[in-house]
């Protein structure tokens, strides 16, 4: 076998189909576009919401709502059972949770949620607490202070 007689399987390579390029071709004169009309013209195409001219549905729709985008606040959530993997810590603040990878990301802020107990007192420093956080922290004579 020698690198100059490698070829690919004889019917396996198809040739494009070369439009336009004449009578002989077969494809030529109108290159398979039919006769006029937007779809024959250069750029001629009709767009996503086109629906043959009548008014499309999104203009038909009313508008609803709002977007809250610029006063949006997310917070990284962190439940109670999270908080009481930490232990020999008293003060839990952001700034512990990120440096025990129970939060990767601050973005605006923590927020306290009451899923699972705790059963030792801390004090938990959070942006942000659900009432049924506050509750059962204070259950366990922990405090929870809002940054």
């Amino acid at each position: 076998m020698k690198i100059d007689t490698l070829a690919p399987a004889p019917g396996s390579r198809k040739k494009p189909k070369r439009i336009g390029r004449g009578m002989g071709s077969g494809h030529g004169k109108t290159a398979t576009k039919g006769h006029k009309g937007q779809k024959a013209r250069s750029g001629g195409h009709v767009g996503p919401a086109f629906e043959g001219g009548q008014t499309p549905i999104q203009r038909r729709l009313p508008k609803r709502g709002f977007k809250n985008m610029p006063f949006k606040k997310e917070f990284a959530i962190v439940n109670l059972d999270d908080l009481a993997k930490l232990s020999g810590i008293d003060t839990i603040t952001p700034e512990i949770l990120i440096e025990h990878r129970i939060v990767r990301d601050l973005k605006d802020g923590v927020k306290i949620l009451g899923d699972g107990d705790i059963t030792r007192p801390v004090v938990i420093k959070a942006h942000a607490f659900s009432a049924s956080a506050v509750a059962k922290i204070t259950a366990a004579g922990g405090k929870s202070e809002v940054l």
